[in-house]
């Protein structure tokens, strides 16, 4: 199987663009029996495609059948209209909730009810929020409000098109108001000083990194605890800090519906995702620094994943939709606290 630093070396190279299988299907040397595209979120490269390798082998083993499996990559915000624009994705696996939801909201692609077809609310692993440091921490950044300080700099992806940088977003936000209670004032400072920070906000959680690892700019990059935990084990030049209060990111995944009847793939598309929540593949994805919620695999990766206080979008906001209208609207808090 490739190796996690060739697969982050080869992504890198490519870095936040969008990718239709470009040097990441796995194929053969004939004609597949069937092709699947699956659209993912952008720092998910490598995770997939070493899945897509097990699956392929599980596959031909139940069904006698050959699979070429095809991925795009982009901020899953951006492939969600991708999709409601017409791409056929068989299946999405992204991470916010809020971009599938938009596929039955907008395209009627996928039922209202999408979240009760699999298990763990259709998130078969989920994550956090971390930071990646140079090496020895030169800067000694612990916690969200070390990201406040006048000496530090942020890279971060762009929460109005990732949701990875909405999550990093919602992390510091539930920071805040677990350290200054109801004084709203403290918290739009806050957030304010830790937003006037980001050197960059990239486009998705793969620029950002480009930004950070090749470019060199920022004292942190914030995103994926499984992001930063990859690189610094391939990179004794970073390091990671992984914050006591953080959020609670979940990694959603649906079949497309419409998609999966027009390209005669449901079957596939359905044992696709259904094999994401198998012990091999619960295994495979912890082995990328994902947390998972297989109790046999979770005991045998438990030093990987500190804990932690993770903090819902429910107890920040009430709910993904308010947070979406109140926060990352046109106009919303967010457009606020950048205004000079």
């Amino acid at each position: 199987m490739t190796t996690r630093l060739s697969l982050f070396k080869r992504a890198s190279r490519w870095g936040g663009a969008l990718m239709l299988s470009a040097g990441l299907s796995i194929g053969h040397a004939q004609a597949a029996d069937q092709e699947l595209l699956n659209s993912s979120y952008d720092i998910a490269r490598e995770l997939f495609s070493a899945y897509n390798e097990l699956f392929v082998e599980q596959w031909k083993e139940k069904t006698g059948k050959t699979v070429e499996i095809k991925q795009s990559h982009a901020g899953s915000s951006r492939q969600a209209q991708a999709i409601i624009q017409g791409l056929r994705a068989d299946v999405v696996t992204y991470n916010q909730v809020t971009d599938v939801d938009i596929l039955h909201e907008r395209g009627n692609l996928i039922p209202e009810n999408w979240r009760e077809r699999l298990p763990n609310a259709s998130s078969p692993y989920y994550s956090t929020m971390a930071f990646l440091v140079r090496k020895g921490n030169p800067k000694n950044i612990q916690n969200w409000d070390d990201l406040a300080r006048d000496d530090v700099s942020t890279v971060l992806p762009n929460p109005k098109t990732s949701g990875n940088g909405r999550y990093t977003y919602l992390a510091a936000l539930g920071y805040a108001q677990k350290t200054y209670g109801d004084d709203q004032q403290a918290i739009d400072n806050f957030l304010r000083t830790f937003l006037g920070n980001v050197a960059v906000f990239d486009t998705g959680g793969r620029g950002a990194t480009t930004t950070f690892v090749e470019r060199g700019i920022g004292d942190a990059l914030l995103t994926f605890e499984a992001e930063v935990n990859n690189i610094a084990a391939e990179n004794p030049d970073y390091e990671v800090v992984v914050p006591k209060i953080s959020f609670m990111a979940e990694f959603p995944v649906t079949w497309v519906d419409r998609s999966v009847k027009q390209n005669g793939t449901e079957e596939l598309a359905k044992a696709y995702l259904e094999g994401l929540y198998s012990e091999d593949a619960q295994r495979l994805i912890a082995g990328f620094y994902n947390r998972v919620h297989n109790e046999t695999v979770k005991a045998e990766f438990a030093d990987r994943f500190p804990e932690l206080e993770l903090v819902t979008v429910e107890q920040i906001g009430g709910s993904w939709e308010n947070v979406m209208k109140e926060h990352f609207a046109s106009g919303g808090k967010l457009d606020q606290l950048q205004r000079r």
